[in-house]
């Protein structure tokens, strides 16, 4: 397997903030982070007989699939086979090295969700067959990102926690107890019901979203953390699904508007992680319409308050772009307040190392208070994240 040269630093013409970016889990991630009693059954690097490097929890292997390590790989080698560490770049895995890769693209800031020993919101974890050792693998995660990931760099790396979901009272005091450490975000399931919890429209998650708006922490839906994909076909090829991706979006923010969760919670934060933008002002425009040719707006019917669904989008939501040209030219639907970028490094999806000009092609016929908006303002208020000083830009 070859790894290309380092690229050449891009121009700085903005300062970014990814809001969705990924951990590549290194090897010593759980090594001294679980009780004693339970230290033997953390996850674990092995080697396969063919040469393999995957992870073992509980009896079952986990690989690190090829397709979400391929940053710095030519494109012809990239698979979904199992990739070793010593075939990927190393700031996939490593935080020292994610700092110079972020420097080369010129991204300030990074929001990164886990990858597949996990599971984008921990479902592995969650899922696991003795729930005390679940429970202590997923709060050893968390600890490991905000000490090692994001303590190492604060001013660069946004803390993100993933959540207990078998109990969601437990999960509300994990949100509580997190926030207090300094965690910043939650990744949890798009689409909930589909990963065998209790659907968003049940009331069960309102302990869980009432400690998320009490403390700030920002719900981030990342597509894919629910396991669930529209496939048309059986055998659809891989690249129908993956030009689907925008649809997960579409699909789990109706579901959680339509649930009333932003209603109830009127301060509540929710990004939409790989989701694109094109569909939100469709989503906006056909909810209304629904409410208005419907029982949803007549005395007991599931739309609660006095808002239109398009309101509560634009107050609730924020929506994330790797890039969508062509929707950025439609901004007054969505408003400019509320669209976040992403680089998505290091899956298949990523702008790395070119996130600086996709981003700048994007917002090139916007006003500079709009620009800077999208790129950086909106995620710094949201996330709650320092900026740069004035001489970030030029130190390319």
């Amino acid at each position: 397997m070859a790894l290309l040269p380092d690229p050449a630093p891009r121009e700085r013409q903005h300062i970014l903030i990814s809001v969705d970016d990924h951990v590549i889990e290194p090897p010593d991630m759980f090594t001294g982070r679980l009780p004693a009693a339970l230290a033997e059954r953390a996850p674990r690097i092995v080697e396969t007989d063919d040469g393999r490097q995957v992870w073992r929890y509980e009896g079952r292997e986990y690989p690190n699939v090829g397709l979400n390590a391929v940053v710095g790989r030519p494109l012809e080698e990239w698979s979904m086979e199992a990739a070793r560490f010593d075939e990927m770049r190393r700031g996939c895995w490593d935080i020292n090295a994610r700092i110079v890769d972020m420097d080369l693209a010129g991204i300030w800031a990074s929001l990164n969700f886990p990858s597949l020993i996990a599971g984008f919101a921990g479902t592995v974890f969650w899922k696991s067959d003795d729930p005390e050792l679940g429970l202590a693998v997923l709060r050893a995660w968390n600890d490991w990102h905000l000490e090692v990931w994001a303590g190492s760099f604060p001013e660069r790396i946004i803390p993100l926690q993933l959540p207990w979901l078998a109990d969601p009272r437990l999960a509300a005091e994990e949100v509580r107890r997190n926030a207090a450490r300094g965690f910043k975000a939650v990744s949890f399931p798009e689409l909930p019901a589909q990963c065998g919890l209790p659907s968003l429209h049940t009331g069960v998650w309102d302990p869980f979203f009432a400690a998320c708006e009490e403390t700030d922490t920002v719900v981030c839906l990342h597509t894919g953390s629910a396991q669930w994909a529209p496939i048309p076909a059986p055998d659809a090829p891989f690249e129908t699904i993956t030009t689907l991706f925008p649809v997960n979006g579409l699909v789990a923010c109706a579901d959680m508007l339509w649930s009333g969760i932003p209603v109830r919670f009127p301060r509540l934060n929710i990004t939409l992680a790989e989701g694109g933008l094109g569909w939100a002002a469709m989503l906006g425009d056909r909810a209304n319409y629904v409410l208005a040719h419907s029982a949803s707006g007549r005395e007991g019917g599931s739309w609660k308050g006095d808002l239109l669904p398009s309101e509560v989008l634009r107050r609730n939501f924020w929506f994330c772009s790797i890039d969508d040209p062509h929707a950025f030219g439609a901004l007054d639907a969505i408003g400019a307040e509320r669209i976040l970028v992403e680089s998505d490094y290091p899956h298949a999806d990523s702008s790395w190392p070119d996130t600086q000009q996709v981003v700048a092609r994007n917002v090139a016929g916007l006003s500079a208070e709009d620009a800077a908006r999208i790129t950086h303002r909106n995620a710094a208020m949201l996330f709650r994240h320092q900026l740069p000083d004035n001489g970030w830009l030029a130190n390319t």
